[in-house]
């Protein structure tokens, strides 16, 4: 499984760990990303998405169905 949230576009990203005496090694930031199942009544059926803890925040907020039409606009589903 990737680290890719299907609506955001979220990824891990890379950085340094950088000590007390500025020493700086390689280390990435993952995105904290879960596999979640989603019913879209309008469609009558459920999906399963790979999405990021400030995305589910996100669908709870505004609903399913809302963010999928905007995330469908901006191209990062294609569902």
């Amino acid at each position: 499984m990737s680290k890719v949230c299907e609506i955001s576009g979220k990824r891990v990203m890379f950085g340094n760990n950088v000590s007390k005496a500025l020493n700086r090694t390689k280390r990435r930031f993952d995105a904290n990303i879960m596999d979640k199942r989603f019913y879209i009544p309008e469609e009558d059926k459920w999906i399963k998405l790979t999405i990021s803890a400030a995305t589910l925040k996100t669908i709870n907020k505004k609903g399913i169905s809302a963010v999928l039409k905007k995330a469908r606009e901006k191209g990062h589903y294609k569902g």
